[in-house]
């Protein structure tokens, strides 16, 4: 009888060693997987791009700003919100007091829209179209409600739409059109920003079209010049050459981003016997995005 409890004992000793070794010792690996929480600004690659239009930037990388008539709370929010951009890309903001880049302010009512509050309204309010970039030149933002986040959500979203960023269709993005805690800036969005910021901040000339015609020994031209650059144009000058040789030079006015001139000439004297092409060459001082497109030749055409 004793040995039949102790055969039992070892027999139930056993197999609890085994069920321990069973548990403990990794015969097999079992791979579960592993999913990657996508915070990139687009779900999938046929998403429309980021901006409300194609290349929208400031001028400048540095951009100024003011806050007015919002209680403390919403103001440090929105300072915060600056000096979060301001660290996670190339971007610097600064407060002035007036003829503010981006103007912030405040309302204490409450605006819904169907079910849901507003928390915050913003966009640019003035955008100059340039053959490369879409350039802003002021933006606007209003923030109704106060971040319930430790992170300000509502003024980092809003400011995104003033640097013209549209809504995403990733919940896990800051740029969600429905706020919640855990959402991010996408590095994607670091990079077209530090991408777009990236091109120095020059101006641009080009002449974008000319005529001329010769009547006898006098010229009539016209001529259009314009500034797609990112800076206003200060001192130009456009020099008029008739094969090879310079009969005339006028300065340009000012031009601001993506404006420009049209210059108007009669009777020019060309002294040549003969004239059969014209330069015209618009130049200046300033460093420039490319001086490339800043001339253009003509063959004349004689009047009869």
């Amino acid at each position: 009888m004793n040995l039949r409890i102790f055969l039992s004992f070892v027999f139930f000793l056993v197999v609890i060693i085994l069920l321990g070794l069973y548990w403990i010792v990794p015969f097999n690996d079992i791979n579960f997987g592993f999913k990657e929480r996508n915070y990139n600004f687009s779900l999938n690659a046929s998403d429309k791009g980021m901006q409300f239009h194609p290349n929208m930037r400031f001028p400048t990388l540095n951009i100024s700003y003011r806050v007015d008539n919002c209680p403390l709370g919403k103001q440090e929010d929105m300072e915060r919100a600056f000096g979060i951009i301001a660290n996670k890309t190339s971007l610097n903001f600064y407060q002035v007091v007036s003829n503010e880049e981006i103007s912030v302010t405040c309302d204490s009512k409450n605006k819904r829209e169907g079910e849901l509050f507003i928390a915050g309204e913003g966009g640019p309010t003035n955008v100059t179209m340039t053959s490369n970039f879409n350039v802003i030149k002021g933006g606007q933002i209003l923030l109704i409600r106060e971040s319930q986040c430790a992170s300000p959500n509502v003024g980092i979203h809003e400011l995104f739409h003033v640097l013209g960023f549209d809504h995403s269709p990733n919940p896990n993005n800051i740029m969600y059109n429905f706020s919640s805690c855990n959402q991010e800036i996408s590095q994607d969005m670091i990079d077209t920003i530090n991408n777009l910021y990236s091109t120095p901040s020059y101006i641009d000339l080009f002449i974008e079209n000319a005529s001329a015609v010769m009547h006898g020994k006098y010229l009539d031209a016209n001529i259009t010049v314009m500034n797609e650059g990112l800076a206003d144009s200060k001192n130009s000058t456009m020099e008029i050459y008739a094969d090879g040789k310079l009969i005339k030079e006028l300065d340009i006015e000012e031009l601001k981003i993506g404006y420009g001139t049209k210059i108007t000439l009669k009777n020019i004297l060309v002294l040549q016997i003969k004239t059969s092409e014209l330069k015209f060459i618009v130049s200046s001082d300033e460093a420039e995005l490319s001086k490339e497109n800043n001339g253009i030749n003509l063959n004349i055409k004689n009047k009869n």
